[in-house]
C-alpha cells in the first residue's frame, strides 16, 4: 500500500524518497450557534456577511459544485530534521463531476541530479491516476490507485489534496474564529480559522468523497485538522490551508497543504485512461 510507506520512513528524508516515485505519502471571537441564520442579503445572491461561519464552511463544497469548474494551484510542504520539502501543482477541477487534471512539480532536491518531469495526475471519485511517475513505470502507462484503500484517503499521497476533499473537510469544522476581511488576488475574502474533525467531515461528506475521507479518519494519528479558509462574497472557497499530522517510527510529522481556486465557471474536460493504458506490473520503491 502506498501510504504505508510514509509511516515507515520518518521525516523529510522519507517524503523526498517517495516524491521521487511520484507520491508524497508522507484560531477575533469564536462563532458557534449564535448570530443570524440568513444566507442571503436580499438580492438573491449568497451573502457571506449574513451567514454563520459554521454554516458557511459546511456549505462551501456545495457552493463549489454550483460554480462548476475552476482553475487551481496547490502546494504541499513538510519539514523535519531541518529540511523543508515543497511539492507544487497546477491544473483545473470540475466540482460537479469531482474530476480534475493537474501537473505536479517535484522539488529539485527530491528529484535528484537527473531531475524529474512533471507528473500528470487525474483525480476522480475513489481513484487517482498518475503518469510520468517513474519508479520503473513505462512513460506511456498510467498508475491507478484506489484512494479508498489509502490510509490518508489521498489527502497527501499524490502530492495534491483533492480539491473536493479539501472543501468537504470543512464540513467537519468546529470552534471557528473569524479572522477578518482581506484581499486575495484582487478579490475580497473573509478569513476563517478553526479545526476540522476528519470523522465528522467523512460522515457529512457527499457519497463520492465519503469513502476516501472515512479512510483518512482511520489512518491519521490525529482526527483534528487545523485550517485557514478564505471565502469570497458569494461564499466560494478561494483558498484553504490544512495542517495534517501523522506518525512514523520517529516524531510526528506535519504536512501543510494549501489550495487556491480561481477562474470559476471554467469548462473542465478530464478523460480517464483506458484499461490497456494502466500499468499492472511491479513498481520499484524509492
Amino acid at each position: 500500500m502506498v501510504v504505508q510507506q510514509y509511516r515507515d520512513g520518518g521525516g523529510a528524508r522519507a517524503v523526498r524518497a517517495l516524491a521521487v516515485a511520484g507520491v508524497i505519502a508522507v484560531t477575533a471571537g469564536c462563532f458557534g450557534g449564535d448570530g443570524e441564520s440568513g444566507a442571503s442579503d436580499g438580492s438573491g445572491r449568497r451573502s457571506v456577511a449574513a451567514g454563520r461561519p459554521l454554516d458557511l464552511l459546511g456549505q462551501a463544497a456545495d457552493v463549489l459544485v454550483e460554480a462548476g469548474g475552476a482553475e487551481t494551484r496547490t502546494s504541499m510542504e513538510t519539514a523535519a530534521g531541518g529540511t523543508r520539502v515543497t511539492i507544487r501543482a497546477q491544473g483545473a477541477y470540475d466540482f460537479r463531476r469531482q474530476m480534475g487534471r493537474l501537473k505536479v512539480v517535484l522539488p529539485e532536491d527530491a528529484a535528484g541530479a537527473d531531475g524529474h518531469r512533471p507528473i500528470t495526475e487525474l483525480l476522480a471519485p475513489g481513484a487517482l491516476y498518475m503518469k510520468n511517475r517513474g519508479a520503473g513505470v513505462p512513460d506511456d502507462k498510467w498508475v491507478r490507485i484506489d484512494t479508498t484503500t489509502l490510509k490518508d484517503g489521498n489527502l497527501l499521497t499524490g502530492g495534491v489534496t483533492d480539491p473536493m476533499a479539501a472543501a468537504e473537510l470543512l464540513r467537519g469544522a468546529a470552534d471557528v474564529t473569524y479572522a477578518g476581511k482581506s484581499e486575495l488576488a484582487g478579490v475580497t475574502v473573509h478569513h476563517y480559522r478553526g479545526v476540522a474533525d476528519l470523522g465528522r467531515a467523512a460522515r457529512a461528506a457527499s457519497p463520492q468523497s465519503r469513502g476516501a475521507l472515512g479512510a483518512a479518519a482511520k489512518g491519521f494519528s490525529k482526527d483534528a485538522v487545523p485550517f485557514d479558509a478564505y471565502l469570497d462574497e458569494d461564499g466560494r472557497l478561494r483558498k484553504v490551508r490544512h495542517r495534517f499530522t501523522f506518525s512514523s517510527e520517529g516524531p510526528e510529522v506535519s504536512v501543510v497543504s494549501t489550495l487556491l481556486l480561481y477562474g470559476f465557471g471554467l469548462p473542465v474536460t478530464v478523460t480517464l485512461p483506458d484499461d490497456d493504458a494502466i500499468y499492472t506490473g511491479e513498481i520499484r520503491q524509492g
